[in-house]
């Protein structure tokens, strides 16, 4: 590992507060460092009262933040002499440390201090940096990993026995350290936790750092240990996505909520998988205690067997976790959901679950660089995590558990994830959008190349023609890769013919209708069925048109093709109904902000019917333009908890329609 330190940059950054946020951002683009919010920096300074007078601070990284991506009001400023007189006392309880350091903060409007304030303060230096360096960690979770570290390590860094973070972490230290001579040493190892350096000026501090997990580095290499990698991924193939949508509706069971499921297969992932002794190496903890906040103590592993094993395996992984609770429940906790937050699943690679993408996506780098440092060990004569029962304490640390529950609320949709066709504009865009916004992702189709430009977290955008059969069922495993399963279908994609009586009808007209608004949707809702049989709360719309309860002269062909899509949908709703799978039918009308309805087709209309472009956008029942967001707006309802006992339904969203009505 190499310094990052620039003289250049740290010059631009004002002041002991600036260059505490510079060395704290070089810390945070290395992951092997601090991984997802991991470790805390702090820098001693002075803050002017409201008395004109200048109090000892440290400023220490707030609840909530990153280093990555740490800001100047990402360092809580708390009274020095206070947290050095707390590190006095001979007993604080956690509920009783989190007051206090809430009370010696200096501005109300800060986050909360770090819980290793303490530990920052009694530390006489102006600079502390605290990672949990995988390498570092990685050794000690080894048979000889404290006397390995002795050995690699000189004198000036102190190595003490791992202990829970917070109070009891800070007054051991203070313990260990009450007749050191502090200029002696440079930096304290956790065992099984991770690595303090200090110094009076920023960049001794970080490259302090640096240098010590460097040689873990180095001496990690020199003992031949790399992570495994595969060669090459087997053919992941449909029947494999249904074993996915199934694993993760069997999670979603477990967790109480719908869960997402992403799995990794690159080639470290797979590698791991197919290692012939991964259901033992697997399971041998975590890095560190605070991925646990994250991941669970273990994962679970997966063979290769189909659906109904696979099942099993996730039910015999909850009842274990049940079992780790009772054995260290004081009798005063609530046991946390029963499923894992990923799996290894044999020959394919490692599954991630999460009730938000960015949950999976915390997972998903914890459970890479656990896989790394696990068989870092194996060359190191094994895998050796802390015992159970101290993981356990940190699981169901209540500060952590308050963490977790300060977590912003859901949306009504996460979790969940939706299939939208069209999607790239009109109506399909605005489902896209609003289904997003309520908390779900989304497998946006198109033949339209823009699709691509809407991938983000959480939406994977992808140019498939939906006439093509097969192009759509790659697309769905592509899809269910990403997140897990379907549980949301809006079979949106369609054409508006050009108007023609029948006399003047064309085949080729007529075959484009029913193939573009019919069949397509007949092969997508075959493809899709295999998944929301297994999904959370599965449901269907189908957006056919108001030309199906009012048709009118010179669209036959659309006409005809949107009636057979509603025949499609009342006869999917009572075949599926069975799997709990509700399937209903929107009649939009005169959606005026989609791709047909240019300016010059409005003009046009209005002028046919004497009526201004604006009379005609409003000529309904409700006196009232209707937009592609009153359509997604009722695609929410259909698909969400609002009509729970619905199916087989059509509604219209056309403002009123008196040939409807």
């Amino acid at each position: 590992m190499d310094s990052l330190w620039s003289s250049e940059e740290a010059a631009s950054h004002e002041g002991a507060l600036g260059l505490r946020v510079y060395t704290s951002r070089l810390l945070g683009q290395e992951s092997s460092l601090v991984l997802h919010g991991g470790g805390n920096t702090s820098v001693k300074d002075q803050t002017r009262n409201i008395f004109g007078e200048q109090v000892p601070t440290l400023y220490v990284k707030g609840s909530g933040w990153d280093l990555k991506t740490l800001e100047p009001a990402g360092l809580s400023p708390t009274c020095l002499e206070t947290l050095c007189r707390l590190a006095q006392l001979p007993t604080l309880t956690d509920t009783e440390m989190a007051r206090e350091l809430k009370a010696a903060l200096l501005d109300p409007s800060a986050p909360a201090p770090s819980v290793e304030a303490i530990l920052h303060a009694i530390i006489p230096f102006k600079y502390v940096d605290h990672t949990h360096a995988d390498a570092v960690v990685a050794i000690s979770n080894t048979p000889d990993g404290e006397s390995l570290l002795r050995q690699l390590y000189a004198d000036d860094i102190l190595i003490l026995p791992y202990i829970m973070p917070g109070f009891i972490l800070s007054k051991q230290v203070f313990e260990a350290t009450r007749d050191i001579d502090w200029t002696r040493i440079r930096g304290i190892v956790l065992l099984h936790h991770g690595v303090f350096t200090f110094a009076d000026d920023a960049r001794t501090s970080y490259e302090n750092m640096i240098e010590i997990v460097d040689l873990a580095e180095e001496f990690l290499a020199g003992q031949g240990a790399a992570a495994m990698r595969a060669e090459g991924a087997s053919a992941f193939e449909a029947a494999d996505a249904i074993d996915l949508a199934a694993v993760r509706g069997k999670v979603s069971e477990l967790a109480g909520r719908p869960m997402l499921a992403t799995l990794r297969m690159e080639s470290d992932y797979v590698g791991y998988s197919s290692r012939d002794d991964i259901a033992t190496i697997a399971c041998g903890g975590p890095i560190t205690p605070d991925h646990t906040l994250h991941t669970k103590r273990i994962p679970v592993v997966l063979g290769c067997a189909r659906e109904s094993d696979l099942e099993a395996a996730l039910e015999d992984y909850a009842d274990a976790y049940r079992s780790y609770f009772a054995r260290h429940d004081s009798g005063q906790l609530t046991c946390l959901d029963a499923a894992p937050r990923y799996a290894v699943w044999q020959q394919r690679g490692v599954i991630a679950f999460g009730q938000n993408i960015g949950r999976v996506g915390v997972v998903s780098d914890i459970a890479r660089h656990t896989l790394k440092a696990v068989q870092w060990a194996q060359c190191l004569g094994g895998w050796q995590a802390l015992p159970e029962a101290d993981i356990f304490q940190l699981e169901y640390w209540e500060l952590e558990q308050a963490k977790l529950k300060r977590l912003a609320a859901p949306g009504a949709f996460e979790g969940r994830v939706a299939v939208v066709t069209g999607a790239a504009s009109g109506i399909g865009l605005a489902c896209l959008r609003r289904l997003q916004a309520e908390g779900a992702c989304v497998i946006a189709l198109d033949i339209d190349d823009r699709i691509a430009d809407l991938t983000t977290p959480g939406v994977l955008g992808m140019r498939c023609d939906v006439t093509d059969a097969e192009a759509v069922a790659d697309a769905l495993v592509h899809g269910v890769c990403a997140f897990g399963g379907i549980d949301i279908l809006v079979s949106n994609a369609g054409v508006f013919s050009p108007s023609a009586a029948i006399a003047n009808l064309t085949d080729a007209a007529l075959e484009q209708s029913l193939e573009l608004n019919f069949s397509s949707h007949v092969r997508l809702l075959r493809e899709c069925t295999p998944y929301l049989r297994r999904g959370c709360n599965p449901s269907v719309v189908l957006i056919a048109s108001k030309n199906v309860p009012a048709p009118g002269p010179g669209a036959a062909a659309y006409s005809t093709a949107k009636a057979a899509l509603t025949q499609l949908g009342r006869v999917a709703a009572l075949e599926l109904g069975a799997d709990g799978v509700r399937v209903n039918m929107l009649h939009p009308n005169a959606v005026y902000d989609t791709g047909i309805w240019t300016d010059q087709v409005l003009a046009e209309r209005a002028s046919n019917y004497g009526l201004t472009v604006d009379q005609y956008k409003s000529n309904n029942v409700l006196q009232r333009p209707v937009y592609a967001a009153d359509v997604a707006g009722a695609v929410v309802a259909l698909a969400g908890d609002l009509l729970p006992a619905t199916t087989g339904a059509q509604i219209a969203v056309d403002g009123g329609n008196e040939r409807v009505i």
